[in-house]
């Protein structure tokens, strides 16, 4: 029999779940508070849109280290590869980079959004744009429909609520949802910035800012001296700490250190052991050997960086090169394979990639995304306390959870 689906979020969960609901033969309403579909697609992968991942599922699962084996169900039923051949199908062709990220050929995120608006047309999705939500109805524990923010009440048999998580409120991730379920009584684990920039608690990464560092190693360390994550990259300096896609994946391995107490040690030649860092910058002392040290590193070093490390060498700037001494250059290799930071917070939610926390995974249940306590609500995407690391998963969470959802609105 046809039912009457409200799904609110035009998001990558929204949308697909609409879509999903649809083909099913029902009637579909996807209600956006934005005057477009995919905002924060967008803005996603630097403009690039990294769609997905080709790992395999359980590559998935421990990619997600919030609450993963919650979407065992989900990628199952509609995975990262079922993913691709419907973008595929829809005219998108994708190719797969390091690490397995999967973008549009094209390298252009509107060409996702595009295809995506094409896949709402075809299943004669109703779009509703400008059209901001204030609540969800119910009866007697079932839902009987939403009221708009302008008072309008658009009765229904189910609602999907996919309004994204509490980063990028700019997009329109403003935690809507989060009130929403809330007042329905489902607990709302709290919020935390995943995927996001570091505050550091050295002053001279400020002297650094707009710095790019290419192919570079890093290595977090708790207070104990315990190693807790490497990676292998690029990151950037900023006026409060440091960023970049490869800190940006660290971030979310220190977030139940609750961003505090952690060294951020960077190798900046990664490529070179001690012993043939040793001889490389024996070899540009014997080429420079009359230059003062602060001359001397231009071939070593990007020239914004070579100040902050004379500094930091703890070498007279004003010495010449053959007046340093051995234990001296010894120190500058250890200094170049260890640049230390300490890390004493985060940027807040707002300027993270995601969100974690959010809707209990314990009161949804997996096999379907229905609520267990309101009868005819589910929920896609990032509203739900669902994270994972950069690399094409979290927007594989949200399409398929979005799928899971939406084919179970019958």
């Amino acid at each position: 029999m046809k039912k009457k689906i409200v799904v609110i979020g035009a998001g990558p969960a929204g949308i697909m779940a609409a879509g999903k609901a649809a083909e099913n033969g029902n009637q579909v309403i996807l209600v956006e508070k934005n005057n477009r579909i995919g905002r924060k697609i967008l803005i996603s992968g630097k403009g690039r849109c990294n769609i997905t991942n080709n790992t395999d599922i359980e590559g998935l699962i421990e990619n997600t280290p919030g609450n993963g084996c919650f979407l065992y169900s989900a990628f199952y039923t509609f995975s990262n590869t079922d993913l691709i051949d419907f973008f595929n199908k829809y005219g998108l062709k994708t190719k797969v980079e390091r690490g397995g990220r999967v973008f549009p050929v094209s390298d252009n995120a509107k060409d996702v959004v595009d295809t995506l608006n094409a896949f709402l047309k075809k299943k004669r999705v109703d779009l509703w744009l400008n059209s901001p939500v204030e609540k969800i109805l119910t009866e007697d524990k079932k839902v009987t429909g939403i009221m708009l923010k302008s008072g309008k009440i658009i009765s229904c048999d189910m609602v999907v609520l996919a309004t994204g998580g509490a980063s990028y409120p700019g997009t329109g991730s403003t935690g809507d949802g989060y009130k929403m379920a809330k007042e329905l009584g489902h607990t709302i684990v709290p919020l935390k910035p995943s995927l996001v920039p570091l505050i550091t608690k050295e002053e001279w990464v400020k002297d650094l800012q707009g710095l790019s560092l290419k192919n570079v190693s890093i290595t977090l360390v708790d207070n104990k001296g315990k190693k807790i994550y490497s990676d292998f990259g690029e990151m950037l300096f900023t006026h409060f700490g440091v960023s970049g896609p490869i800190i940006l994946s660290a971030s979310r391995h220190i977030l139940d250190y609750d961003y505090k107490g952690v060294k951020l040690i960077i190798d900046l030649k990664p490529a070179l052991a001690e012993e043939k860092l040793d001889e490389r910058i024996q070899r540009d002392f014997l080429k420079f050997s009359r230059k003062q040290f602060k001359n001397s590193l231009d071939e070593l070093l990007p020239q914004k960086l070579i100040p902050v490390i004379v500094r930091l060498s703890k070498i007279d700037s004003a010495k010449t090169v053959n007046q340093i001494t051995k234990e001296e250059r010894r120190f500058l290799v250890k200094l170049l394979k260890n640049l230390t930071l300490t890390i004493n917070g985060a940027r807040p939610i707002e300027e993270a990639i995601v969100t974690s926390g959010g809707v209990s995974v314990d009161e949804i249940n997996p096999s379907t995304m229905e609520s267990k306590l309101i009868k005819g609500l589910f929920f896609a995407g990032e509203v739900i306390d669902l994270d994972a690391y950069t690399g094409g998963f979290n927007l594989t969470i949200a399409f398929s959870t979005g799928y899971l959802a939406g084919m179970n609105c019958k």
